[in-house]
């Protein structure tokens, strides 16, 4: 029944998550504050007028005109989808399938898992020690030249590192001379304080990609989206399937985006909060923490695997990331209300008394 199954997925893993339920979940990078209850109800009143009977906007162009009013950006230089892992799997058919997907390693889990599936050549080039971006390695790669698609995450994922715009800025001009699209995956971007919408018009060859995920709160909604030049935009948009995003989501995000003001209230509080756990974390006998520009950081322990259900034990859940490279011993705190932080201190330091 399988023989039909292209060898390159049967050889792919499935996404590395399993859920467990603990009183403190701290393990997934979502907004510990669901979306504010007055917008709920707001959300609520507007679908009662939504028609269930009819398909929804054929490429949620709504919301295009909704993203590109708050963006300040064409809404025909933008792409929407379910989530950003859709949006990177049509990324990477884009210019990745049978062709190259340069990116670093560690890298977030879905740039190598899509180009697995889509049996792309794909290039890890390590981080530097401290996580930064080997720079000169990635331009050795992008001299080689395309055709192909280049990742670059800012701030990066896992490891929270964010890099300067000289740096990123000299990448993505030498993938520009040598055949390449670039993708600045944006997803925590409100907690870096980064902006790297400029140069889409700068190069012409860069998709910005962000997401409703992570400082919005909606997760639960999934919806991500595109930044790019229309020429761009257009090549990708093929890809998209029709009428993929829901006309309930669709009325969610509209009213999110019509009242934005509760998303940088909550992701200064999420900044503030990593701070002091990073610092408070400092402390600690045997972790060593690591400091991050979004709303999540790494703890290296001597042993993950004890690290981890110690904190089970106690109530919280945070994300082993050990088995990746360079990240032996690691494991990932997303940051929570300062109550679930305060819980996670608590443990962490329980933990290695225990």
């Amino acid at each position: 029944m399988t023989q039909s199954i292209r060898k390159a997925v049967k050889d792919t893993p499935a996404y590395p998550f399993q859920a467990i339920d603990v009183p403190v979940k701290l393990d997934q990078n979502e907004n510990p504050y669901d979306f504010p209850a007055e917008l709920k109800a707001k959300v609520a009143e507007r679908i009662l007028s939504v028609p269930f009977n009819r398909y929804p906007d054929l490429h949620a162009d709504r919301l295009k005109v909704a993203i590109g009013k708050y963006e300040n950006w064409n809404p025909e230089g933008i792409v929407v989808t379910p989530g950003s892992n859709v949006l990177l799997h049509q990324l990477t058919s884009l210019a990745g399938l049978r062709q190259r997907v340069l990116t670093v390693k560690p890298t977030f889990a879905v740039y190598t898992l899509e180009a697995s599936l889509l049996e792309s050549e794909l290039t890890l080039v390590p981080l530097n020690a401290d996580f930064s971006l080997p720079v000169e390695a990635l331009k050795a790669e992008l001299q080689k030249g395309g055709p192909g698609i280049f990742y670059i995450t800012e701030p990066h994922a896992p490891t929270g590192k964010l890099d300067s715009k000289e740096e990123v800025e000299a990448l993505l001009e030498v993938a520009q001379q040598h055949g390449w699209l670039s993708v600045v995956d944006e997803a925590y971007y409100q907690f870096g304080g980064n902006d790297f919408r400029y140069t889409v018009e700068k190069y012409r060859n860069v998709i910005i990609t962000r997401t409703f995920s992570k400082a919005w709160g909606l997760a639960g909604l999934r919806l991500g989206y595109a930044l790019t030049t229309v020429e761009l935009a257009t090549e990708l948009q093929k890809l998209v399937s029709a009428f993929n995003v829901n006309a309930l989501t669709t009325a969610a995000v509209e009213v999110a985006l019509e009242n934005p003001e509760y998303v940088q209230k909550i992701a200064d509080e999420q900044c503030s909060e990593r701070d002091r756990m990073v610092e408070a974390l400092q402390k600690h006998p045997t972790w060593k923490v690591y400091p991050s520009a979004t709303n999540f950081f790494l703890v290296r322990t001597p042993n993950a695997s004890e690290a981890y259900q110690g904190l089970i034990q106690h109530g919280v859940l945070v994300r082993r990331q050990d088995s990746g490279f360079m990240l032996e011993g690691v494991l990932r705190v997303s940051v929570g209300t300062p109550e679930e932080n305060d819980t996670f201190l608590d443990a962490a330091f329980k933990v290695q008394a225990e």
